[in-house]
C-alpha cells in the first residue's frame, strides 16, 4: 500500500477523506444493510468519536442527486451495481449534525439550532426560483431563510416545521422523496439539561422531528445517530416506524468503530504491525452487539503520533475529548457498595447489571442504577456477555477507559478525604507525636471508606507505588510541612521525608506492599532496617535537624501496620 496516505485525524466528512487521498477504512457495506433491512426511521445509538458523523458524511455522499460517483470507486458497495443503479445520487438530502446546538439559555440554544437548518437549507438556494414551486410555497423557502439585522430570524412556528416544509419543497422540485440525516440528535438535549431549559428543549426537539419524521408524506427514509437512546415518549412520540439500533443490537456492529481486522490492516500499511498488542490493550474492549471494535479516534490517533515518534507511548486520546462528568457523577454518588463494585471493574471483574436501553436526560443522575445504564452506552462500560436473567456483565473496555476511573477516583479523594480538616489534623499531630495507634486507626478507616484503584493484575511495584500516593496525598495536605516523595537521601531514595514547622525534627517514611496480612508485620520490620541500612535520615541530620522519627508502614489491600522508631541517637553526621 501507498503509506503516503494521510490519516484523517479528526475529518469527518467523507469527501474530503477520499477526495484527498486520505486513508479511508471502508464502512459503506452500511449503506447496503440500510436498503435491505430497511427502517423508515433509523436511530443509531453510539459513543462519542465512533465514526458516526464520518458514516452520515457517506450516506449523503452516496444518495445525494448530483453526488460525485467516483467517491465510491473500488469500495464495497460498489460491487453492488444494483444498489447504486437505483439509489445513488438519486434523493434529495438534507443533512443537520447537532453537535454545535448549545448555550448557556434556550433562546441562545435555539438561535444555533435555527442557523443550523437556515445553512442547511441555503445549500437548495435554487427553491428561490424554481419553476416548480408556486409563488406561497417559494415564500415558504424564503421564511426559512430569512435574515434580519444581519442574523437569521425564523420564529418558532417556521423552525418547528422546517425540515418537513423542506422536505416538501424538495419533493415539488426534484419529484422525489427526501433523505434526512440527523447527526447527534441528542447533543442539544445534553446540554439543555446541563444548563437548565431542558423542557423547553424538549419541546422544541418533539415538535421539529414530529413534524419531519412522523406526519411527512415527503419523506423517503431517515437516519439519525446519538449518544443515548431518549425515551420514545420524550421525543419521538407516535413514531410507530422507528428502528432503533443499540450497541447491543447485532445489525449494523461493525459499521462503527473498527474491527481488530481492519486495525491489524492499518498498522501494517504503515509499517507498524508490532504495536497491535499495545493498540488492543489501550483502544480494544468494546462489544458491540456480536462484535468486538475499537475506538476509531483513538487509533487514528495513536498511529498518527507513531509516524512522527516510532517511539511513542499509548495515550488518552478519547477521555480527553469530553470532561468525564458521567464518571465523576457515578463516583459521588456510590454508596459503599458501589465503591466496592468500582474497585471490582478497575481490577477487571464484571459486574452483573440490569439495563435501562431508555431514559430521558432528566433521568440520568436519579438514581445509580441508571447511571450504570449511562456508563454503558456511552462507552464507559461495555459489555462481556449476558445471563441468562437478562442482566449486562459489564466490564472497563481498556486501559485508556481505566485511566478515567482512576483520575476521577483520585479527585474525588482529593475534594471528600482531604476536605476533613478535622481528623486529617488529629492524623497529622500523631505522626508527629509517633502515635502509630492513631495512624493506623485513621489509615485503615480511610482505606475502608476510599475507592482503592489497585489493578489486581498489577506487579507489587505498582501497587506499593499506589498505596505511595495515597499516603503521600494525606501528609502533603498540612501547608505547614515539607512533604518530599522519592528523595535522594544517605545511600539511596527514601520514599517520604517530611520537614515539619518545627526547624529540629524530621520524619522518614517508608513503605512496603504484601499480598497476605500476615506478613504485615515483617515488612514494617524490613521497612524500618531499609532506613537504618541505607542512611535515609542523614539528609535531615545535615540540615540540622536532630529529632528525627522513623516509621515503616506494610499495606495489604485496605489494612496496614505501622512502626516508629526514633533515631536521635543513630543518627550521626
Amino acid at each position: 500500500m501507498d503509506t503516503t496516505l494521510k490519516l484523517p485525524v479528526g475529518i469527518e466528512d467523507f469527501q474530503e477523506i477520499r477526495r484527498l487521498g486520505f486513508y479511508y477504512i471502508d464502512k459503506t457495506k452500511l449503506i447496503e444493510q440500510l436498503l435491505e433491512q430497511w427502517g423508515k426511521v433509523n436511530l443509531f445509538t453510539r459513543p462519542r468519536r465512533f465514526g458516526k458523523t464520518l458514516n452520515m458524511s457517506m450516506l449523503r455522499c452516496f444518495f445525494e442527486i448530483g453526488t460525485d460517483k467516483t467517491l465510491f470507486d473500488n469500495l464495497y458497495i460498489s460491487k453492488r451495481k444494483d444498489f447504486c443503479e437505483e439509489y445513488m445520487g438519486k434523493f434529495p438530502v438534507v443533512f443537520l449534525t447537532m453537535k454545535g446546538v448549545e448555550g448557556n439559555t434556550f433562546e441562545k440554544a435555539k438561535a444555533k439550532l435555527s442557523k443550523l437548518v437556515a445553512l442547511e437549507a441555503e445549500r437548495f438556494c435554487f427553491l428561490k426560483n424554481s419553476d416548480r414551486l408556486t409563488d406561497n410555497e417559494k415564500e415558504r423557502y424564503k421564511a426559512l431563510i430569512r435574515i434580519k439585522d444581519g442574523k437569521y430570524s425564523m420564529d418558532e412556528e417556521t423552525l418547528e416545521s422546517a425540515l418537513q416544509t423542506l422536505s416538501e419543497l424538495l419533493f415539488r422540485h426534484y419529484g422525489q422523496k427526501t433523505i434526512i440525516l440527523i447527526d447527534e440528535y441528542d447533543v442539544p438535549l445534553d446540554k439543555a439539561y446541563q444548563n437548565g431549559y431542558y423542557r423547553e428543549m424538549v419541546s422544541l426537539i418533539r415538535a421539529l422531528f414530529g413534524d419531519a419524521l412522523k406526519t411527512n408524506n415527503f419523506l423517503q427514509f431517515s437516519v439519525l445517530t446519538g449518544c443515548l437512546r431518549v425515551s420514545k415518549e420524550s421525543i419521538f412520540t407516535g413514531l410507530n416506524n422507528f428502528k432503533v439500533l443499540s450497541i447491543t443490537d447485532a445489525r449494523f456492529d461493525e459499521q462503527f468503530g473498527f474491527t481488530e481486522n481492519e486495525v491489524e490492516n492499518l498498522l501494517k500499511a504503515y509499517g507498524m504491525a508490532s504495536h497491535l498488542e499495545e493498540t488492543k490493550e489501550w483502544y480494544d474492549g468494546y462489544r458491540f452487539g456480536d462484535a468486538d471494535i475499537f475506538c476509531p479516534w483513538d487509533v487514528i490517533n495513536h498511529v498518527d503520533r507513531l509516524c512522527k515518534e516510532p517511539d511513542a507511548k499509548p495515550q488518552s486520546y478519547w477521555l480527553n475529548t469530553s470532561s468525564n462528568e458521567l464518571v465523576k457523577c457515578f463516583i459521588d454518588k456510590a454508596n459503599k457498595t458501589t465503591r466496592d463494585e468500582i474497585e471490582r471493574l478497575i481490577a477487571g471483574e464484571p459486574m452483573e447489571k440490569f439495563i435501562r436501553l431508555e431514559l430521558t436526560y432528566d433521568e440520568i443522575d436519579t438514581s445509580i442504577d441508571n447511571l450504570w445504564s449511562v456508563l454503558f452506552t456511552t462507552g464507559y462500560l461495555t459489555q462481556a456477555g449476558v445471563t441468562e436473567t437478562g442482566a449486562y456483565k459489564l466490564m472497563i473496555p481498556n486501559r485508556e477507559v481505566r485511566e478515567v476511573y482512576k483520575l476521577q477516583i483520585q479527585e474525588w479523594f482529593r475534594e471528600n478525604v482531604l476536605r476533613n480538616t478535622e481528623n486529617l489534623t488529629a492524623f497529622w499531630k500523631a505522626v508527629e507525636e509517633g502515635n502509630t495507634e492513631c495512624i493506623e486507626n485513621y489509615l485503615n478507616r480511610t482505606l475502608s471508606n476510599t475507592i482503592s484503584v489497585f489493578d489486581t493484575k498489577a506487579p507489587d511495584a505498582e501497587k506499593e507505588n499506589s498505596y505511595h500516593t495515597f499516603l503521600a496525598g494525606l501528609l502533603a495536605g498540612n501547608s505547614n510541612w515539607l512533604v518530599r516523595s522519592n528523595v535522594e537521601a544517605g545511600e539511596g531514595f527514601a520514599d517520604i521525608i517530611i520537614e515539619p514547622e518545627d526547624p529540629d525534627m524530621g520524619i522518614v517514611i517508608e513503605l512496603k506492599y504484601v499480598s497476605d496480612f500476615s506478613g504485615l508485620e515483617n515488612a514494617c520490620k524490613k521497612a524500618m532496617q531499609q532506613i537504618k541500612d541505607r542512611r535515609y535520615a542523614d539528609r535531615l541530620k545535615n540540615d540540622g535537624r536532630s529529632d528525627i522519627l522513623a516509621y515503616g508502614i506494610a499495606f495489604c489491600k485496605k489494612k496496614c501496620k505501622v512502626v516508629v522508631e526514633n533515631l536521635n541517637d543513630q543518627c550521626d553526621v
